[in-house]
């Protein structure tokens, strides 16, 4: 059954006026409580395809599907109230053509009620962009970087060096002048993404770009220190999460076989009216 869309305090509209103002805060979430905590403090929360390594153990985005999309976008839709909700269209799902993704995008708003969608890709995205925002669905772009094509550009590597450069401004020309209302930059030179945002009319988002940015993201389980793995040069932990989880295990598991907890505090006796 088709979830209606929720009212939100932002919407895309509110996200693309901020252009050149007061920062934009974005952070991924994956489940209701990670997502009421970013929506405290976020203006915009999106449901990201890195859900496929950060929780579900995949090596790359490609193995995402719709439906785990739309588990988490639900999860996530549950849990916010002012931030704009965004989520990933996820590989496979738009590139065969507009039409394919208009009917993904609208399924993914229509089932989680999400503000917008984010794909990946520039120049040859721009008609699908296009396509969707003149039929009502609000696009985040993404260009640079963009793990989907992974093994198309070879790696993780970094994007827009040199005369390479020309390519990424042209990218954010193609998709600002399609309709997105943001483009997300990802692991760009600092002087690229600051020429690219002087340049584009429509707020730039940056993850390992630059502060001149209209904003930043970073995936939640990085910042938070959750997710260990591997952490990119581009991001800085704000807490570990991992390591004071790893150590409250242990402690718990150390208590249980000496049998030190339970405590008395913590079980029932035949007496009194404690629930």
């Amino acid at each position: 059954m088709s979830r209606p869309a929720q009212n939100k305090a932002l919407n895309a509209a509110d996200i693309l006026a901020r252009k050149g103002t007061m920062p934009l805060v974005c952070l991924t979430a994956y489940t209701t409580p990670v997502a009421k905590l970013a929506d405290e403090h976020c203006d915009l929360v999106l449901v990201g395809d890195s859900v496929g390594m950060v929780l579900h153990g995949l090596t790359s985005t490609l193995d995402v599907t719709m439906e785990m999309m739309t588990l988490h976008g639900r999860a996530v839709s549950r849990g916010t109230e002012r931030a704009l909700m965004v989520i990933d269209m996820p590989f496979g799902s738009y590139e065969e053509s507009p039409a394919q993704a208009f009917r993904n995008a609208a399924k993914l708003m229509a089932d989680t009620g999400a503000g917008a969608v984010k794909l990946e890709g520039g120049r040859h995205m721009a008609d699908t962009i296009r396509f969707l925002t003149e039929r009502g669905i609000p696009v985040m772009a993404h260009i640079g970087l963009t793990p989907q094509a992974v093994n198309a550009i070879g790696g993780y590597k970094v994007q827009g060096r040199g005369t390479d450069a020309a390519r990424i401004q042209e990218d954010a020309k193609a998709v600002a002048d399609a309709g997105a209302f943001s483009v997300v930059l990802e692991k760009v030179p600092a002087a690229l993404a600051d020429d690219i945002t002087a340049q584009v009319p429509i707020p730039t988002v940056g993850i390992g770009a630059s502060p001149g940015c209209d904003g930043q993201i970073l995936v939640i389980d990085d910042m938070l220190g959750l997710f260990d793995a591997f952490k990119p040069k581009f991001v800085k932990r704000y807490a570990h999460l991992a390591a004071d989880a790893s150590v409250a295990i242990a402690t718990y598991a150390a208590e249980v076989r000496a049998r030190s907890f339970p405590a008395a505090e913590h079980v029932f006796t035949d007496q009194g009216t404690a629930p």
